[in-house]
């Protein structure tokens, strides 16, 4: 019996990011109706969500405020976040999960147009 190499912390949460990050956006809690809607315009996965601006789902035919809302409630639980509802420990969490371990990952926020 060979013993087990723990992983790093940083690699395990990059892990998970990643894996957070492909999600389908079927697997993510959303109605069929805003499941296809995205579909319809190439938006298949957590990563092409996060990619999307406001404006840019808002001009998706059928998709409104409230659409939209549950996007970012769905995203929320899977902990991205808009600029302007961070959890109060975000730099916290920021710090942890470095640029460098995710450098070739979305970064774990939503990002509104400025």
């Amino acid at each position: 019996m060979g013993t087990r190499m723990k992983l790093n912390p940083v690699e395990l949460k990059r892990q998970d990011l990643v894996r957070r990050l492909q999600m389908s956006t079927a697997e993510i809690g959303l109605t069929v109706r805003t499941t296809n809607c995205l579909d319809e315009q190439g938006i298949s996965t957590v990563e092409d969500l996060l990619r999307c601006r406001r404006a840019d789902l808002l001009a998706i035919a059928n998709f409104g405020e409230k659409t939209l809302e549950e996007v970012y409630g769905a995203l929320e639980r899977l902990g991205f976040f808009r600029a302007d509802r961070r959890p109060e420990d975000w730099s916290e969490i920021k710090s942890e999960l470095s640029e460098e371990s995710l450098s070739d990952a979305t970064p774990p926020f939503l990002e509104e147009a400025e």
